[in-house]
């Protein structure tokens, strides 16, 4: 099907095939993400995206992909490096097409020193979601501390991510605030919740803050963006009081379901586009 879409035209493929377990099909997958545009682009503008494509479905193996594929048309913004920009809802409907369903981001804009930093809150089972939420709570209380705003969302699956604005330090950091000693800081105080190691040995039952997300060559799954599994869900924002009520699960925030939360909250993460 070739369709317009501002102003170019894009031919779409396999608009019924079911790219999750649920039933929910690639139509499905960029009409989503055609809605979506406002509030997800201003977040993508101005950095590099690697993508995770799963074409044989989102419960089979995807392959990240972060060059531009070869027969990228020629009004796809690219970087320096030949990887993919998005800006404009042209280019995320392209991408929603070649079922790249996961949009992955670095904290910094082209030419940019970091311009975010991103504590992502990784459990190790048994812990879950509600050791998450305490984490993100003494997180946001920690970095207000030092007057500085955090974003909570989940990451879509099990765990969740807290944002905040830095001021383009060359390390990363937010007014003085380093993230990877805030996450020490965090492991020292509570260590039988809290770790700040990598090595997966040492995660069951905790809650890992990987400070390493904010390094160069690392990305964070984009706010908005959608994940692979048995179910649509969303890497969606959420409200500190949803997260002090444990008022969420991941399974509630999903294709179906953001939308409407748009329409009602709006962005909840448009205090880090400033």
């Amino acid at each position: 099907m070739r369709v317009k879409v501002g102003d170019h035209t894009l031919s779409l493929s396999n608009l019924d095939k079911e790219l999750y377990p649920d039933g929910t099909t690639k139509a499905e997958v960029i009409d989503y993400y055609t809605r979506l545009a406002p509030v997800l682009l201003p977040h993508l503008a101005g950095r590099e995206v690697t993508r995770i494509r799963f074409p044989d479905g989102a419960d089979r193996e995807g392959f990240f992909e972060k060059q531009a594929p070869q027969g990228v048309p020629r009004w796809v913004k690219t970087s320096p490096d030949g990887l993919i920009v998005c800006e404009d809802l042209p280019t995320l409907v392209w991408l929603a097409n070649l079922a790249a369903l996961e949009l992955h981001t670095p904290q910094w804009r082209l030419g940019d020193k970091p311009d975010r930093i991103v504590f992502d809150l990784d459990p190790g089972e048994p812990a879950g979601l509600e050791e998450c939420r305490a984490v993100a709570l003494a997180l946001r209380d920690r970095l207000a501390s030092d007057g500085i705003e955090a974003f909570p969302k989940t990451s879509g699956k099990k765990g969740m991510q807290v944002t905040c604005s830095a001021n383009g330090s060359a390390n990363g950091s937010a007014k003085g605030v380093d993230p990877r000693a805030i996450a020490a800081e965090f492991a020292k105080a509570a260590p039988d919740l809290i770790t700040d190691v990598m090595e997966k040995r040492l995660r069951p039952g905790k809650v890992f803050i990987d400070w390493s997300q904010n390094n160069p060559y690392k990305t964070t799954i984009c706010v908005y963006s959608l994940r692979a599994g048995r179910t649509p869900t969303v890497s969606a924002p959420v409200t500190w009081d949803e997260v002090a009520d444990a008022d969420f699960t991941a399974a509630d925030l999903t294709l179906h379901t953001v939308p409407q939360r748009i329409a009602e909250f709006g962005d909840l993460h448009a205090g880090l586009l400033k």
